[in-house]
């Protein structure tokens, strides 16, 4: 697979995955902050590429009283303060059309959430921008699928795609990871990336607050990275108890680097 085209990735060893990772949504000015710096000295340590991760506005919540975000431009500066302040990518997601070109004048990466997949003037707005579109699987879609998803993206001029699988919908309160998709999507020739934390996410809660599994975060990392992950995404907080979103499925902050360091261990393994 050619990486090049890729360059927040610089040179992508074999022995080697990248980490997309970071809090839910941008919370305030100052805790991303302290985020970005923990995770690049963690990725420095074990020689990761870190693509910083952070949503600008939460547009795709349960209930109407539920945080949304800070306000887009001042979540949108604060992921570009942190690309410039720590030189790093950034990726944040977008949710329509008209919001590609603004949020691409201050990030590195857009990203298509999973129920917008097959959206396609999202799509292709999102590749007309010239940026890296990484587009989650949705979780009512085949591995297969996505292929359309990744020519749409090519045919509007762009060739700079990745893929996401982020588990698949198992009834209407969980889901389950099917690991074939990494393999499958990859015949795409383009880099896959499991979502762990979304993978273990259980939605549709009668409080209307998405529940999750944290406890299996290393478990679904580690056999991510076994099938052959090119990279691994993951939702992290210092306290995610207090987070504003997707606290129940969060890795703790201060977790990350045994995680990683094992990861490490198993992608230099294969």
């Amino acid at each position: 697979m050619d990486t090049s085209k890729y360059d927040f990735l610089k040179v992508m060893r074999p022995d080697r995955f990248f980490l997309l990772a970071g809090p839910c949504v941008i919370e305030d000015e100052t805790s991303p902050l302290f985020i970005a710096e923990t995770l690049k000295n963690i990725c420095q340590r074990l020689d990761i590429p870190l693509v910083f991760k952070g949503s600008y506005r939460k547009a795709n919540r349960s209930r109407l009283d539920s945080f949304t975000g800070i306000g887009d431009e001042k979540a949108l500066k604060v992921l570009q303060r942190i690309g410039k302040e720590f030189e790093l990518p950034v990726v944040t997601d977008i949710h329509s059309a008209e919001e590609a070109a603004m949020a691409a004048e201050y990030v590195d990466v857009l990203q298509i959430p999973a129920f917008l997949c097959r959206q396609t003037d999202l799509l292709v707005a999102a590749a007309k921008t010239g940026k890296t579109v990484n587009i989650k699987k949705g979780q009512f879609l085949s591995g297969e699928a996505m292929g359309f998803a990744v020519e749409k993206v090519h045919q509007s001029g762009n060739d700079k795609v990745m893929l996401t699988e982020r588990g698949s919908m198992f009834g209407y309160q969980d889901l389950v990871v099917d690991y074939r998709n990494i393999a499958i999507m990859q015949k795409f020739d383009v880099p896959v990336i499991l979502d762990v934390t979304h993978s273990l996410q259980q939605p549709n809660q009668s409080s209307g607050v998405t529940g999750g599994q944290p406890e299996m975060i290393g478990l679904i990392a580690k056999a991510g990275i076994a099938a052959g992950a090119n990279g691994i995404f993951m939702e992290v907080h210092p306290e995610p108890k207090k987070a504003k979103s997707d606290g129940a499925n969060m890795l703790r902050l201060d977790l990350a680097e045994e995680l990683l360091t094992k990861l490490v261990r198993i992608k230099e393994s294969l």
